[in-house]
């Protein structure tokens, strides 16, 4: 590609042309004639008479060229072994395991539930699936048996997989009482479970229950099994759901197209680059950026099981980052938060050959600009903010490290990715002018590696994505652009404030915030309030060893944003409550603070956090 705009106007004008040149990155079993397929618009559909196996492009077709060449690197401070697996025993082990799941009646479309901590085996079970034209669905391991039970009856599988355990820094967390709960609880009934014995946390098996090496034993390895492109490849349930979940399918031809050329296109990264994406195979990121995308690029990626901090210290992802010669390391904001707070200097990185790594990509929540300048400072390369959600798969906005080094700029993901037709419009669906905020939406069709649909229920990823601003995706956030055609995120549009009659932003006031020499993270959340509907309360953190007076903060936003803030609480806090991907619970919190008894989300890092803060939050404002 010789430019970016030349790329992302081609992207739009020629998508046809545009997507066929990506898929030539692909192996096919039978090449795509129909690129996009528009028949049942809205809903639509890519590479639609092509065939393919994904398990095929991330493993298989690497042997021959680089069979030698470490394909996964399990490095897990927690239990202090480091393992590396080259694409050969890679391909090996997966087609013993999809071998394993053939044995016992796992045919292709039938569902597998992959309930694992970050142990190489869960990266096992998800391809070994792909190998057979099973659908995977990964449930975080330690989710709640109530949402867990959820995901059962809604995918349905024939098989559950599942670790006897987690383990974090200080403490071991067993998943035994939680699954057996959840199978007594969902109505659907697995024919089989196998469960991955950890010597930290044993199991007590059920009757008809396999281990893992009981299922290995005697399988014969199994090939790989052609499915349509718009076949699924997996389920991926959306976290903090209520009722029934939202099933966001994956289908196989445009995912595996998209994150190829997202890899090379976005993240610059080439075969044989070793990748580290800090996240959780339970996640997005984890499917994406852990497993798919390095292995269809014939890169080396890193499964990690630790955290930023404290296994064993703020130093951890520096010494991860030069042990394996890490060329890009993509996590999110809050992990480099959290660094910050303990090493705020950044001593830790001193002695650390730091040389191969080239770029820093940064998602999952709003990268505000003391953390983006920090670690810019620190590392001394690019650091990239992107954004985009577990619905869309790879990144709506970013700057595309492979096509042209666009300069960044604080507080902005970058410009939109070829494919994404992204608008910010008002109520009525009119675009706005550049500055002006608005909604954030997305023009169909959306590119290929989206969600086509929801599991087993067109209709409602029609109502839900689709129908407030028609012919376009709905995103749920707010933002603007700027002049010069750059995106800025503002937070999901119900962060979004009525203060008596004036609209104003939280995401604004976490951005002045977070510009404060004493806070390492923030968030402001609307409160209701009887005189005004609402009000923003702020929650920080301060950086370690500092100490700030919380009139000093209001008095810091009401001078950089005005009086119309209407910001008068700020709380100091010991930490925020967040998701285990690293999301704060903005909406728990408001919920506590409105009086309402919120219950602990499932998707929780650390219960104690939220309970330490209701007395605050529940404090008159």
């Amino acid at each position: 590609m010789a430019n970016y705009r030349e790329a992302y106007t081609r992207s739009i004008t020629d998508p046809d042309g545009f997507w066929r040149d990506a898929a030539s990155a692909i192996d096919w079993e039978r090449s795509p004639d129909k690129i996009l397929d528009d028949t049942e618009a809205p809903i639509f559909r890519w590479f639609s008479d092509g065939t393919l196996n994904t398990c095929w492009n991330a493993l298989d077709r690497h042997v021959e060229t680089r069979g030698d060449q470490p394909a996964l690197i399990y490095d897990s401070p927690v239990t202090t072994v480091v393992r590396s697996y080259t694409y050969r025993e890679m391909r090996d082990q997966v087609a013993l395991f999809a071998g394993a799941l053939r044995r016992i009646g796992v045919e292709a479309g039938d569902r597998v539930v992959i309930y694992m901590a970050m142990v190489p085996e869960a990266v096992v079970a998800m391809l070994a699936c792909a190998r057979i034209g099973a659908v995977h669905s990964v449930v975080f391991g330690g989710f709640g048996a109530r949402e867990l039970a959820a995901r059962i009856d809604d995918a349905r599988p024939k098989v559950i997989v599942a670790s006897s355990g987690g383990i974090e820094a200080g403490r071991i967390v067993a998943y035994q009482s939680m699954l057996d709960a959840a199978c007594d609880e969902a109505t659907h009934v697995a024919e089989r479970r196998i469960i991955l014995q950890r010597p930290q946390a044993p199991f007590d098996l059920r009757d008809g229950d396999l281990t893992w090496e009981d299922a290995l034993d005697g399988a014969e390895p199994a090939g790989c099994v052609p499915v349509r492109a718009t076949d699924p490849l997996y389920i991926l349930y959306t976290s903090g759901t209520t009722g029934r979940p939202k099933g966001v399918v994956r289908d196989n031809g445009g995912h595996a197209v998209a994150l190829r050329w997202s890899m090379e296109n976005i993240f610059g990264v080439r075969p044989g680059d070793v990748f580290w994406a800090a996240s959780d195979v339970g996640w997005v990121v984890g499917h994406s950026y852990i497993v798919y995308a390095p292995l269809l690029t014939g890169a080396t990626t890193i499964l990690y099981e630790g955290k930023p901090v404290a296994t064993p210290d703020a130093g951890a992802f520096w010494r991860v980052a030069e042990q394996h010669r890490v060329s890009v390391l993509f996590t999110a904001p809050t992990a480099i938060r959290a660094i910050r707070r303990e090493d705020p200097d950044g001593r830790l990185t001193a002695g650390r050959d730091l040389s191969d790594l080239r770029l820093l990509f940064l998602a999952g929540e709003r990268l505000d600009p003391p953390t983006y300048t920090w670690a810019g400072d620190l590392l001394g390369i690019p650091v990239i903010d992107n954004w985009w959600q577990t619905e869309t798969g790879w990144p709506i906005a970013a700057s595309p490290r492979g096509i042209e080094e666009l300069p960044t700029r604080p507080g902005s993901p970058s410009v939109p990715m070829p494919g994404y037709r992204v608008r910010v419009v008002d109520s009525t669906g009119a675009d706005v002018p550049a500055g002006q905020e608005g909604s954030i939406v997305i023009g169909l069709p959306l590119p290929p590696g989206c969600l086509p649909t929801l599991w087993g229920d067109d209709e409602r990823f029609v109502r839900s994505y689709l129908s407030t601003f028609q012919g376009n995706y709905l995103t749920g956030d707010g933002g603007r652009f700027d002049d010069d055609g750059y995106l800025y995120v503002l937070g999901r549009t119900d962060d979004v404030i009525n203060v008596a009659g004036h609209r104003l932003s939280t995401g604004s006031m976490e951005e002045v915030l977070s510009a404060h020499p004493a806070v390492a993270e923030c968030a402001v959340i609307g409160v209701s309030d009887p005189l005004k509907g609402q009000v923003p309360r702020g929650l920080v953190v301060a950086k370690a060893g500092v100490t700030v007076d919380p009139a000093e903060l209001v008095a810091f936003v009401r001078e950089r944003i005005g009086a119309v803030a209407a910001l008068r609480r700020v709380d100091v806090v010991t930490a925020l409550p967040k998701t285990r991907s690293g999301k704060i619970l903005r909406g728990t919190m408001r919920g506590i603070a409105d009086g309402r008894d919120e219950a602990v989300p499932s998707t929780i890092e650390n219960p104690d956090v939220l309970d330490a803060l209701r007395p605050v939050l529940r404090r008159q404002h």
